[in-house]
């Protein structure tokens, strides 16, 4: 029988790990899930798992990576299916909010995330959506579409506005209520941006 190749080997050992530490985290969070529980449930060592996240805190950098990557794609999703480049964008927005409502992005993103890992705003995950917010406004603004304003400043304070809201969603006593009032102030925030206040 032939041998797999190592490189194989190693994306299927990280992905048991990943794939059972993300279980862990959104079924039990961070402080709960032990380190046996990942091993045990991927079927893999302790040692395996030191090689490849270094400790339990690398791994729940790297399930917040693997999740935040899915929520861009979903996100992408939702532009990509509005009629023009001002709907995509505040969608996009609106539906990074809704998604504060998921257990496992309430959990581990949002809940175990910050108190493990730090202010958010501060990860590398935000850096890039900040650029891509910037990028988005800067051609809404040489379009016409909004006002003209800086796009870096004005990335960074919706970007601020935005985790900040859905940290609040998160860890709300009534998630419900907490999203709906911050899509509704997110939605009246945005339209100041217009050039033709509350057209779309």
């Amino acid at each position: 029988m032939a041998h797999r190749p190592r490189s194989e080997m190693i994306a299927e050992t990280r992905a048991k790990l990943l794939a059972a530490a993300r279980h862990a985290f959104g079924t039990k969070g961070y402080a709960e899930a032990s380190m046996d529980d990942f091993t045990a449930e991927a079927g893999l060592t302790r040692g395996a798992l030191y090689h490849h996240f270094g400790d339990k805190k690398g791994l729940l950098r790297a399930v917040i990576a693997e999740i935040d990557a899915e929520m861009n794609v979903r996100l992408r999703e939702v532009s990509g299916r509005a009629d023009t480049p001002w709907q995509a964008f505040s969608d996009e927005c609106i539906a990074y909010l809704e998604m504060a409502l998921e257990p496992e992005i309430r959990r581990i993103v949002l809940r175990d995330g910050p108190s493990v890992l730090g202010d958010p705003s501060t990860w590398g995950s935000q850096s890039e959506c900040i650029a891509l917010m910037a990028d988005s406004l800067r051609r809404l603004a040489e379009d016409g579409v909004i006002v003209p304003v800086d796009p870096e400043t004005t990335a960074r304070l919706l970007n601020g506005a935005m985790l900040h809201a859905a940290q609040w969603i998160a860890n709300a006593s009534d998630p419900e209520a907490a999203a709906r009032h911050s899509v509704k102030a997110f939605g009246a925030l945005l339209s100041g941006l217009l050039q033709v206040r509350g057209s779309r």
